[in-house]
Order: C-alpha cells, then structure tokens, then sequence
C-alpha cells in the first residue's frame, strides 16, 4: 500500500478554517457560515411569505377599487337614464298645456305621472349603486392599508439578509447585530401591518 503525504498550502488552511468557523475537528460549534446560512434561509421564507402579504394586499385592494368604479359607472348610467326621463317629462307637460285636444292633454298628464314613477325607481337604483361604490372604497382602502407596512418590512428583512451575507464575507460576527435588528424590525413591521 502507498501513503500518499499531503502537505495543506495557507489558501486551503485558511478556507478548512473559515468552514469550521476556527474550530478543528467539528463538533465544537456552528461554523459562521452555517449560521449565517440557516438565519438568511429563515430570513428568505419570512420575506417570501411578507411579499406574497404585500402583493396579495395590492390585488384585493385593486379589485376592490374595479369594483367601485364599475358600481360608479353603473350609477353614472342610471343619473342619466334620471335626466332623460326628466327631460321627457318636461316636454310632455309643455305638450300638455299646449295641447288644445282634452284627451291629448290627459295622455301627456299621464305619461308626466308615469315618468315621475319611473324616475323615482331609476333614483333608488342610482342611489343604491353610489352605496355600493363607496362600500368598495372603504374595502380597497382597508385591504390597501397594510400594503405600505409590509413594503417596509420587506425592505428591513432585505437589509438583514445583506448585512448577513456581508458576515460571512467579512467574518465579522458583530454584523449579525444589525442583521437580527433588521429582521426583528422587519417581522414586527410585518405583524404591525394586520393590527
């Protein structure tokens, strides 16, 4: 059998050194590297869940707010439907009091009642989707309102993970500090965003 002699060059002791995070033989802890791996595989699951929040927070308010623009529309063409019933009713009282026939004259006094009947049904129905589109405001702007705090809690996460990468790439283990300040900050904004 042969023995194969290997002599380990400064490069390699100092890559086996930074794996162990300075420790020989394993066992004695986490190396720096494994740490900071785990934190910013933790941070990444935290941040993939608070942007799916943030996105999702944007799509409801969006169809919300589709929705109150649609019942606006909807309100916007009975108000219309309201004037030109209106202007109808108009022209036939005129038609009314000029009108030398009596029977011609009860026609348009009848087709006047008849307008007013319907103008007030076109009304309840204007009205009613005006409700309806402030409604959607209200729920647009309250399924946007968590939106700005997650956009931030989002940004405070991305800083931990930065300052995490810059950990390892420095081995500065102080930079964990802000890391963890950045991550607190970012899963709290991310809880205040619901309360």
């Amino acid at each position: 059998m042969e023995h194969h002699f290997h002599v380990h060059g400064a490069h390699e002791h100092e890559v086996e050194h930074a794996a162990t995070g300075g420790h020989q033989g394993g066992g004695h802890g986490i190396a720096l590297a494994q740490q900071v791996a785990i934190f910013t595989a933790i941070l990444a699951a935290v941040g993939a869940v608070v942007s799916y929040l943030g996105g999702n927070t944007q799509n409801e308010a969006l169809f919300h707010k589709n929705e109150a623009v649609l019942y606006k529309a909807h309100a916007s063409d009975q108000w219309s439907f309201y004037q030109a019933k209106s202007t109808k009713g108009h022209i036939m009282s005129i038609a009314g009091e000029l009108s030398p026939s009596k029977e011609r004259r009860a026609q348009y006094e009848a087709d006047v009642a008849r307008y007013e009947k319907e103008k007030k049904d076109i009304k309840a129905k204007a009205e009613e989707f005006e409700e309806k589109s402030r409604q959607e405001n209200e729920l647009a702007e309250k399924a946007f309102h968590p939106h700005h705090a997650l956009a931030l809690a989002m940004t405070f996460i991305q800083i931990a993970i930065a300052l995490a990468s810059v950990t390892v790439l420095t081995n500065r283990r102080w930079l964990l500090l802000p890391a963890a300040a950045g991550a607190l900050a970012g899963g709290g904004m991310a809880v205040w965003a619901y309360l």
